[in-house]
């Protein structure tokens, strides 16, 4: 695959970015295009490893040694087919995965990790440049009828996948646009919103409806949706969000992540001011978890004109290598900067909020916190110790709470009796939940995870719907024949 000596003649690349202080100024992507010169080097550097552990690596079972080798060969038609027979949206996920298919390669071994996922995201958007990437109308219809509720990823991977195999498909959101928390949870400097628009615009010419400003079990019955359609499949995501029930909690401004990132968006979208309650200007802001959507809060936060922006971990701060107990391939637990983290923060780590400090009129005003660690118990689960006289008083105008979310909505799951676990979450077996009109993917079946794992969880569940309505399923699964299906 590749260049035979192309790990050992060209470095890795990355993308680079336009600088801090002019990125800031706006919420515009600021990663700047390699060319494609560069592209086709940094293809050859995919070496004949003999067992691609890149594989392994991605959820959505991405051929990659075979599109890194057809761009070394300037074939980039080649490479984008290849990249959608196992991914409907290389354009989401070559922006928002971790990538977590370059901490499994095998060149990581001995030399930085093929760039996997700029190469994925540059495929497709040479595809849709070249005008290669055109509506795939099914050629018959099953007269089947399936309601897909959600249209975040998982969502819209099923309904392609569901609409290519002939059935008639709609998708149901609550909110004003199509794309769930990827059009109001991930800020526009990671993912511009007319990227969704053009794979939208994409899936209604193939055939698929949307129908948006419209929550199901409010505006429309579960019941009769479920009555009209041969199936439904649930994709609201995990959306109950994790709070910090501590002395002060009930204070203004101190606001979820999710809620902020939201507006943040919709400000944009809608050309509005943003609400000064919910805005960073001039404020000393405190971000409490350390992830990915924290991360999201700090650039924001900052773009926004933030006083000051500290953000708050748990957790102690990871290693720069791996430990022994983390090996190659698995996923490293390692110390990772965002780029948000690059344009100002203060991180803090083992450091555990105690309370929210008001003044008289119930205004924020600070946090009190402590510092803390974990040990070991004697039945080696970590305890967390809090250090005496480790107390501290932080001014603060701002709180963000990215502390994550602890599973799916239980209205319209209630409604349809079914069969749930101790997080709401409804037990499945192959996709199906207790009640064999009804299946679950994404989030909503599987708790918070990556957008990687709710592309292949939609793709999974449309495999298995087909399969049951129609006998058989020619849709790509990487599960067919693996498990028998539950009738």
């Amino acid at each position: 695959m590749g260049k035979l000596k192309g790990f050992i003649e060209f470095e890795r690349k990355n993308e680079e970015n336009i600088p801090v202080y002019k990125r800031l100024k706006n919420f515009k992507e600021f990663t700047i295009k390699p060319d494609d010169k560069e592209l086709e080097k940094q293809g050859s550097r995919c070496m004949d490893c003999g067992v691609p552990f890149c594989h392994s690596g991605c959820p959505l079972g991405n051929m990659i040694p075979d599109f890194n080798d057809a761009v070394h060969r300037k074939n980039w038609k080649e490479a984008l087919k290849i990249l959608h027979s196992t991914n409907n949206f290389p354009e989401f996920t070559g922006r928002l995965c971790p990538a977590p298919c370059e901490a499994a390669c095998v060149l990581g071994l001995i030399s930085p990790p093929v760039s996997i996922e700029m190469i994925e995201k540059y495929i497709v958007e040479r595809g849709f440049s070249e005008g290669w990437i055109k509506p795939n109308i099914p050629k018959f219809r099953t007269g089947k009828k399936i309601a897909v509720i959600g249209s975040g990823p998982a969502g819209l991977a099923a309904a392609q996948q569901l609409n290519s195999a002939g059935h008639s498909v709609v998708v149901y959101e609550r909110d004003d646009k199509i794309g769930g928390l990827l059009r109001y949870g991930i800020p526009d400097f990671k993912l511009e919103k007319n990227v969704i628009d053009r794979r939208i615009n994409q899936m209604i010419l193939e055939g698929i409806e949307f129908i948006t400003s419209t929550e199901i079990g409010k505006d429309i019955s579960i019941i009769d949706l479920y009555k009209k359609n041969d199936i439904i499949l649930l994709c609201g995501g995990a959306t109950i969000k994790r709070s910090l029930p501590i002395p002060g909690s009930e204070s203004e401004n101190i606001i979820q992540a999710m809620h902020f990132l939201k507006h943040q968006n919709e400000a944009i979208e809608k050309n509005i001011p943003v609400n000064t309650e919910l805005s960073a200007k001039g404020k000393n802001v405190i971000v409490i978890g350390g992830g990915d959507t924290g991360s999201d809060c700090i650039g924001t936060s900052n773009r926004q004109g933030a006083k000051s922006v500290v953000n708050f971990e748990i957790m102690p701060k990871p290693p720069k290598e791996r430990s022994s107990e983390n090996p190659w391939p698995y996923w490293p637990f390692t110390l990772k900067n965002s780029s948000s983290h690059e344009e100002g923060s203060d991180r803090k780590w083992s450091i555990l909020t105690k309370e929210f400090i008001t003044n008289n009129n119930g205004e924020l005003t600070g946090l009190k916190t402590v510092e803390v660690k974990w040990e070991k118990t004697e039945n080696l689960k970590p305890k967390l110790v809090e250090i005496a006289n480790s107390e501290k008083i932080w001014p603060c105008e701002l709180v963000l709470l990215a502390l994550g979310f602890t599973g799916p909505e239980k209205n319209i799951l209630g409604d349809l009796n079914l069969k749930l676990d101790s997080s709401n979450k409804p037990l499945t077996n192959n996709y199906m939940t207790s009640d064999k009109k009804v299946f679950a993917a994404g989030d909503l079946r599987r708790g918070q995870s990556l957008i990687v794992w709710a592309i292949s969880e939609g793709r999974e569940a449309a495999y298995r719907i087909d399969e049951l309505l129609m006998g058989h399923s020619k849709l790509p699964s990487k599960t067919k024949g693996d498990l028998p299906l539950v009738k």
